[in-house]
């Protein structure tokens, strides 16, 4: 079977992640620009090779005082570690529309091994002819095991931030021509 290659579309896209505050709450964020692909020799991308990478600078909390403190070195430290980026190292299917998606993740210059869920959302072509698909995948990574160990305490010695980090992205794939 021949080669295919695909690439996100960030038009029809999104990267969100999810942490706990003051253990009480959730604060949502989404990283605006990220780009990505897959490479493929099977219809149904078992064993796609994906990679994928974020600009760190374009995190997004909806208020600048956090979004300029995530961007800082007590967070991602965007002045000297700009993205983080995903590559797969096996993607198997499960079962019809799940699959297991297990790469290395390279946050603020560390990398290790993580696991993911990605669901797949079908295919179809679009008003244009483009033959698209989507998944949207999801996971969890702890945020101190990737260097990102600042953390408040609460007047009554509680933390501040959850240390996991709950992933969600929504992606569209077009197949490149």
């Amino acid at each position: 079977m021949a080669t295919t290659k695909w690439v996100v579309d960030p038009t029809h896209s999104e990267v969100q992640f999810k942490v706990k505050h003051l253990v009480i709450s959730t604060v949502t964020g989404t990283f605006r620009n990220f780009e990505g692909g897959a490479t493929t020799e099977h219809d149904d991308f078992t064993d796609a090779e994906i990679h994928f990478s974020l600009d760190v600078d374009s995190v997004d909390t909806n208020q600048e005082m956090r979004d300029t403190h995530l961007k800082s070195a007590d967070f991602f430290d965007t002045a000297s570690h700009p993205k983080i980026a995903f590559r797969s190292t096996s993607f198997e299917k499960v079962d019809d529309d799940e699959y297991t998606l297990k790469g290395d993740l390279t946050m603020k210059g560390v990398t290790k091994p993580v696991t993911l869920k990605a669901e797949y959302g079908g295919t179809a072509k679009d008003a244009y002819g483009n033959q698209k698909l989507g998944f949207e995948v999801t996971g969890k990574v702890n945020r101190k095991e990737f260097g990102l160990t600042y953390n408040a305490l609460t007047e009554t010695g509680g933390l501040a931030l959850g240390e996991d980090i709950k992933l969600i992205a929504n992606i569209q794939l077009a197949k490149a021509a």
